[in-house]
């Protein structure tokens, strides 16, 4: 039977059993979004914006499990998803991202709205193709889905050409894939698994590091189990807290810039490493060359490209997180950790993560979801927000956790939230955002009201970028470069000291909440913090804006200045710097 390549592009998805597309129209994807008219499954989604739109499939990927889909047109459409692609491809989330793409005959010709999106993104994914024959159509959709959700996730872009959605051919879609030299799945090695046991063995003060690998592969039972069994402590990266559960007795906390005390000098301080998919990436190792100095290193990974590429390992394991450690614990005994745990124990009472008093502290807000929200997925987005988050919220496997760790995106929280709350209607969904994050994707609040989802958005408002605010306070002497959210033409220039007559704020979010018909909720004393948190949990038929107005001044602590050891910390104020200029700027938090 003969039917159209857009015809085919349905049938395809519904192969692959997806239920969810996340899509918006245009010129050269309208064949493809007319095959879609009508059609039971999948249900489409129609966010406000191409970006908002890659970050709501990617955060739909992350919370079901599933690799998320999405659909635009081409140019302008297409570089909308950019950014979205690099946030996923970076944190190893399975996605199939299909652009529409001007006719084969047009294609380098400068056409109306035509891009090499293939060229662009080439190095921000795992595969990128442009359809060249409507032959060739449903093996290159095949081989899409299997490529991303296979071995090391990542992202897979199919650009298909309007001609080509247009054209007939035949109605077959393949049942199986096979890709020469591809192996997405090597088994574990168990010579090498051997050696790092033994090393495990003799080590008077082992480590665990989690990665976001382990929580990628659904392994944070089986790793919560491993500790146990060994008493072994565990620290995590920021995309592998919620692994081993954050309140257990073996979980010392995250480590890196912003690490907490007790977890930094574990790692300075441990005689071996044993890390479990993590890629060793600048902002959890500081100085490379002092990071785990005293410790052998085992490095356990699903990309064997990943391995020494940034911290020399003494032994490698090429593997599956899940798989190495399931067979790990058929092989692994109980060791006598006791000393090695009353040391971490006394370091997490010296220095615990605690913020100093104020009006309304971040700490107090995350403490108050912790008791409100048992069965949550929260997303994040990125400054001090996310950072004080992956402090103070208490993650496992009923509280977890979404958020942009590699390529740290503004504006990822929100979109991500809304499909998490789609693709998993009987969990509460929160957002930690900033109120510069906010304003990177605010359109997609459009979405959570027409589609109804109670999605719960807290916005920590300190008038400024705080994550970048704090940096130019701290080592920059308070030069408030293009950081303050209230400056306007008329304020004074240099401004080094913010106060009670700067300009009102914009925008008012309380009045734009309800302006896309969301309830909003300002929020300026402790005493109102969790009664706005169950007003918003028991409002079920749309989202809800929660404004915590918290002061412009707080800081993340501690913190390891750039260029320095793990073990290289301020604490808090009493140990700052100020004045002091680094090198190394904070990024666009």
């Amino acid at each position: 039977m003969q039917i159209t390549g857009a015809q085919l592009f349905v049938k395809a998805l519904q192969a692959e059993q997806v239920d969810t597309l996340f899509a918006y129209p245009g010129g050269q994807a309208i064949d493809l979004f007319d095959a879609l008219y009508g059609a039971a499954v999948p249900k489409v989604i129609l966010p406000r914006h191409e970006q908002g739109l890659v970050h709501a499939a990617d955060g739909y990927a992350r919370s079901t499990g599933k690799t998320g889909v999405c659909l635009v047109t081409s140019g302008p459409g297409a570089t909308n998803l950019v950014t979205g692609i690099a946030t996923a491809n970076y944190d190893s989330v399975p996605l199939v991202c299909f652009t529409g793409q001007v006719p084969t005959g047009l294609i380098g010709n400068d056409s109306f709205q035509e891009v090499d999106i293939v060229g662009i993104t080439r190095s921000i994914t795992k595969y990128a193709v442009t359809v060249r024959s409507r032959e060739e159509l449903g093996s290159i959709i095949k081989k899409a889905f299997y490529i991303a959700a296979t071995g090391k996730p990542g992202v897979v872009l199919v650009d298909i050409p309007k001609d080509i959605q247009k054209a007939l051919g035949s109605d077959s879609y393949p049942d199986t894939v096979e890709i020469r030299g591809y192996r997405p799945k090597p088994s574990v090695h168990i010579g090498q698994l051997r050696k790092a046991l033994e090393l495990l063995n003799r080590s008077a003060r082992p480590l665990f590091l989690v990665g976001g690998g382990v929580n990628i592969a659904r392994a944070g039972r089986e790793m919560t189990r491993l500790a146990e069994l060994t008493g072994v402590p565990v620290v995590s990266t920021i995309m592998g807290k919620g692994a081993v559960p954050s309140g257990h007795r073996l979980y010392v906390g995250n480590i890196g810039i912003h690490g907490s005390f007790a977890a930094n000098l574990a790692v300075s301080k441990c005689d071996l490493l044993f890390s479990i998919g993590t890629r060793f990436n600048d902002r959890i190792t500081g100085r490379t060359e002092a990071f785990a100095r005293e410790a052998s290193i085992v490095h356990i990974d699903i990309d064997a490209a990943s391995i020494s590429r940034n911290i020399s390992v003494d032994i490698p394991v090429v593997a599956d997180a899940k798989s190495a450690i399931s067979a790990l614990l058929e092989k692994a005994e109980p060791l006598p950790t006791g000393e090695w745990l009353a040391q971490l124990e006394r370091w997490k009472q010296q220095h615990p993560l605690r913020m100093k008093p104020s009006a309304l502290s971040p700490q107090a807000i995350l403490q108050a979801v912790n008791h409100c929200f048992e069965d949550a997925i929260i997303a994040t987005d990125v400054g001090q927000n996310q950072l004080w988050a992956t402090q103070f919220l208490a993650l496992d496997e009923h509280r977890r956790l979404l958020t942009s760790g590699g390529l740290g995106t503004m504006g990822y929280g929100l979109p991500a939230a809304i499909e998490a709350s789609l693709g998993n209607p009987r969990t509460d969904v929160l957002v930690i955002t900033g109120d510069g994050g906010m304003q990177m994707n605010l359109q997609e609040l459009a979405t959570a009201v027409v589609y109804e989802l109670p999605v719960i958005i807290c916005i920590f408002n300190n008038s400024c970028l705080g994550n970048v605010r704090q940096w130019q306070e701290m080592f920059y002497q308070r030069r408030y470069s293009s950081t303050c959210l209230r400056y306007r033409k008329s304020c004074p220039v240099p401004c080094t000291a913010p106060g009670e007559n700067c300009p009102e704020y914009t925008p008012d979010f309380i009045r734009l909440a309800e302006s896309y018909g969301a309830r909003g909720i300002r929020v300026t004393t402790p005493e109102d913090i969790e009664p706005a948190l169950l007003v918003a949990r028991n409002r079920k038929n749309g989202p809800t804006v929660i404004e915590f107005m918290i002061e412009r001044e707080e800081n993340v602590m501690p913190i390891v200045p750039a260029g320095n050891s793990l073990g290289d910390m301020i604490l808090g104020e009493e140990d700052n710097v100020y004045g002091k200029k680094m090198d190394q700027p904070a990024g666009r938090e």
